[in-house]
């Protein structure tokens, strides 16, 4: 006699289960842009960063229109005037206008900020993703020269690079972006490490194709996200340092309007009174590095993963 055959139970698959799986060796997917900026402005100090850096960015595009007075225009009859109704914020030592030269000043320090960010990350990013792709006495060299130009302060090493480039906003770019370009190497060389061994990786190795697709169109996408909140970051640190390299005198040359060089002009006044020499320029530059600082903050909290989800 037959017996009757069983039925073989079907137990349902967890669909989360399957989405987890399916998605196994890919990073989280960057939040879509209108919630990527929900969540932005919901982060207070972010806006407020990101509030500074428009107003500074808007002011640098502008100034020509809303600066009161030509920045370069001389005028030694009312030099070292306080703030009044005539200048707000006072004249130089040259009776210059100190508000339009912060107007102008804008424009060099965040088109230098820019540019040597964006010397930064084009070099140092393929250097990481090199190192770490390949390792090896290849890998092993180009991290040891990224340890060496760590080991030195940044202020020295871009004045010891400026100085010997030539004084000029060029070489300050120049020095303030090769600075930067070890901190872009390590954490594009983490990114690397951490996602070279991913399954979708190996696939793509697998079917033979190229070191060079993997590294740009795999890698380097999934390793955005932190680089971007890096070269946020860095912005505040270029537009400081290439300050300094003005104030010390390696930076732009007189009598360009930059806000490094304004306030090593106006350094001389401070005993004798004339406060607003250095003060609103040195506020320009807190405020500005400030809204970088805030602002990076704010894309680190809203493009990880981890810190979306409150872990």
């Amino acid at each position: 006699m037959n017996k009757p055959r069983q039925e073989r139970r079907r137990f349902p698959v967890s669909t989360a289960a399957h989405s987890a799986g399916g998605q196994a060796g890919k990073s989280a997917a960057p939040p879509k842009p209108k919630t990527f900026l929900t969540l932005l402005l919901r982060n207070r100090l972010a806006t407020v960063g990101l509030i500074f850096i428009l107003i500074w960015t808007v002011t640098a595009i502008i100034a020509p229109w809303i600066a009161p007075y030509n920045p370069y225009l001389t005028d030694m009859a009312n030099k070292l005037q306080g703030p009044s109704a005539l200048h707000w914020f006072g004249t130089d030592n040259f009776g210059r206008d100190i508000l339009s030269r912060i107007l102008y000043g804008a424009r060099i320090s965040i088109w230098t900020g820019l540019i040597a960010v964006a010397i930064s990350f084009v070099i140092g990013v393929p250097l990481g993703g090199i190192a770490a792709y390949y390792g090896g006495k290849t890998g092993t060299i180009i991290m040891r020269v990224m340890d060496v130009l760590l080991s030195f302060p940044s202020l020295v090493l871009s004045m010891a690079i400026a100085a010997s480039i030539g004084a000029g906003l060029t070489s300050a770019m120049i020095a303030v972006g090769i600075v930067g370009i070890p901190e872009f190497a390590r954490l594009m060389f983490g990114q690397t490490v951490s996602l070279r061994e991913k399954e979708y990786i190996e696939a793509s190795r697998a079917i033979g194709v190229k070191d060079k697709v993997i590294l740009f169109q795999h890698i380097l996408p999934n390793a955005l996200a932190p680089l971007m909140v890096q070269a946020t970051l860095g912005m505040g640190f270029a537009l400081l340092t290439a300050s300094s390299l003005s104030f010390l005198g390696l930076g732009v040359k007189p009598p360009i309007a930059e806000w490094g060089a304004m306030i090593s002009e106006g350094r001389e006044y401070i005993i004798s009174g004339q406060w607003w020499l250095v003060t609103f320029p040195g506020l320009s530059i807190a405020t500005s590095i400030l809204g970088f600082n805030l602002l990076g903050d704010g894309l680190r909290d809203v493009l990880d993963p981890r810190l979306r989800s409150g872990k």
